[in-house]
């Protein structure tokens, strides 16, 4: 993936900074982007927040959902948008959520971007059907399957979990920490939605 060793580079640099350092840094140079991460951790999942420079230009997605990969499911149902068949333990909040990130994957590369130039996420879920909260474990672990799943110390990729698996190695080995928030909502615009997500990216 493209420019990977670079950004892997440029976050080992900032692993250590917190807000405390980023009040000190003085105004962002031009084409600075810059993530904050969680002092002493190399293996965060998300940026405390990020530095965009006044010359970045920056690509905002619209959010996604899941498409249909289950026509045969009932219309409406959250079935509809997620395979018919999953792997042991996968849930179906995450089975949409890895198939959305793998839409915005692709959204990305149309503007001539990847996931390793998101800088911040917003993820919407809803409530899976006779639950009461919604699913963030099943989506934190499809997350880490595109996102955050480099050691920022060693480089080194680090498995992770798809449902009760053992962890493997991830989908895409990707160094970025995004700034995002994850919020529960009553409901998505289509039915059987149970995760939207929009994205901002950089051009470096």
């Amino acid at each position: 993936m493209r420019k990977i060793a670079a950004l892997a580079a440029a976050v080992v640099l900032v692993s250590g900074a917190g807000a405390a350092d980023a009040a000190t840094r003085g105004a962002p140079q031009p084409h600075d982007v810059t993530p904050i991460l969680p002092p002493g951790q190399t293996n965060p999942s998300i940026a405390d927040g990020v530095i965009i420079g006044s010359n970045v230009a920056t690509y905002t997605a619209s959010g996604l959902g899941p498409a249909v990969s289950n026509p045969a499911a009932p219309a409406g149902s959250p079935e509809r948008y997620a395979p018919a068949t999953l792997p042991p333990g996968v849930t179906v909040t995450e089975a949409q959520a890895l198939g959305v990130l793998a839409r915005i994957k692709d959204n990305l590369a149309a503007a001539g971007l990847d996931v390793d130039d998101v800088i911040s996420m917003r993820a919407y879920l809803a409530n899976p059907p006779g639950q009461d909260v919604a699913d963030f474990a099943g989506w934190n672990r499809a997350y880490r399957q595109y996102f955050a799943n480099t050691d920022l110390a060693t480089r080194a990729v680090i498995p992770v979990p798809m449902g009760t698996a053992a962890p493997a190695p991830p989908i895409l080995a990707n160094p970025a920490r995004p700034a995002r928030v994850t919020i529960e909502v009553a409901n998505l615009p289509v039915a059987g939605w149970l995760v939207e997500v929009e994205v901002v990216a950089a051009y470096r």
